[in-house]
């Protein structure tokens, strides 16, 4: 097998340009396959993780029937053991606590409905980095008894840091919750929705606003790996007994899980025309390589090459040929994706304003997951070798003197 190894490997450098053109539609098909997919697949990463960290968290704990009628009668409690509890948990990074309303907001003539969302400074901070979106003003901490309210409210009701609105609106069962407070902090949304409803308070404050000591309308929870989430869901389950409802952010959010699957399916069909685009050519490059030795062959087994011992070493150099493009272009598009991983691509114009509509980021960063490599690579080098099908079947059914004539 060693003397095969060799002569294929002597075989296709004798004719540098053709091992060139062949490794060549290997190396593009793998480059442009890698960099599709990993874009892909980024977006989608982009997307779940945004959604996750901007409001649901991977898992979210509450009472049952919370997430249907978001009624503050279908509160937890939740105290700091139990919450402690969970965080030691393995694989979960972080639990964090939310008391949630919406209220009248109005400041003089104006008035508008806002989310309240009261939360613990450091863990909020932790999951959903609100710290950096401050614009002006400071962040909130513990002990403050007043709001951050997002940019495109205080721009509707024209009001900036250390100006005083009026909040109005339910407490726990139908008691009345009304203040006066000063809005600390000014942040800034990239989308539209969170940009024009969203405040935030510490949540002792928002507990006694709302008559609701010692419990919260959700515990989020970040994991540090996605790929375990079934694993901790189930444990999550085990733990709470029934008692509260445990859901999945695919459970939470089924438009983005649909929203992804009908792009996955259209990415599917783009990958599978460029796979078909990808067979042709190294097909075409195979068959223009074998025309072009069919006096080599002829000869080789006119002077007592076995066929079944040319149908090896071709099948061999036609493996060289494939492990030698996909390997290139594995290499060559490893920095370049780690690169706009670190970098995400940013679009502007339009289409970042239909990306902002949907409730997206215009931002696409490129997956380095490892089975992108490896589905991608093994593909191509599949399409290729058995591209090396047609050669064995040419010597299969070559006549030699008819091919030392060609």
């Amino acid at each position: 097998m060693t003397l095969y190894l060799s002569l294929a490997w002597r075989n296709i450098w004798r004719n540098k340009r053709r091992t060139f053109i062949a490794t060549s539609s290997v190396f593009f098909a793998v480059f442009f396959a890698l960099i599709m997919r990993s874009m892909q697949y980024g977006s989608y990463e982009f997307m779940i993780d945004s959604a996750v960290r901007t409001y649901t968290g991977y898992i979210q704990i509450h009472g049952i029937g919370y997430w249907e009628e978001r009624s503050l009668e279908k509160s937890i409690d939740a105290d700091s053991v139990f919450v402690s509890t969970i965080e030691k948990m393995e694989n979960v990074e972080i639990a964090v606590p939310r008391l949630e309303n919406f209220m009248l907001v109005s400041s003089k003539e104006i008035t508008k409905v806002g989310s309240v969302v009261c939360i613990d400074p450091e863990k909020e901070n932790a999951m959903t980095r609100l710290k950096n979106k401050i614009i002006s003003g400071r962040y909130i901490n513990h002990n403050d008894k007043g709001i951050l309210i997002a940019e495109g409210l205080a721009k509707m009701l024209n009001v900036g840091v250390e100006d005083t609105v009026v909040l109005y609106g339910q407490g726990i069962y139908g008691t009345t919750a009304a203040a006066l407070v000063p809005i600390i902090g000014i942040v800034k949304f990239a989308l539209p929705d969170l940009n024009n409803s969203f405040m935030y308070m510490p949540i002792t404050y928002g507990q006694d606003l709302f008559s609701m000591q010692g419990k919260l309308t959700t515990l989020s929870i970040m994991i540090n790996n996605p790929r375990k989430l079934d694993k901790v869901y189930e444990v999550l389950k085990e733990t709470t007994k029934g008692k509260y409802e445990v859901m999945r952010w695919e459970d939470m959010m089924p438009e983005l899980v649909q929203g992804i699957f009908l792009d996955n399916v259209g990415g599917v069909i783009m990958i599978g025309i460029l796979y078909l685009i990808i067979a042709f050519g190294i097909f075409g490059t195979v068959m223009m390589m074998t025309a072009e030795r069919t006096k080599e062959f002829g000869v080789l087994i006119s002077i007592g090459m076995k066929k079944t011992v040319l149908v090896l070493v071709t099948t061999i150099e036609a493996i060289f040929i494939s492990f030698l493009g996909a390997m290139s272009g594995l290499i060559c598009s490893i920095p370049l994706i780690i690169y706009f991983n670190r970098n995400p691509i940013q679009f502007t114009g339009e289409i970042a304003e239909v990306s902002l509509k949907f409730g997206v980021e215009p931002i696409i960063p490129l997956s380095t997951d490892v089975t992108i490599f490896i589905a991608q690579t093994l593909v191509v080098l599949a399409i290729a070798i058995f591209s090396a099908l047609y050669p064995v079947n040419y010597i299969r059914k070559l006549k030699p003197v008819k091919a030392m004539r060609a």
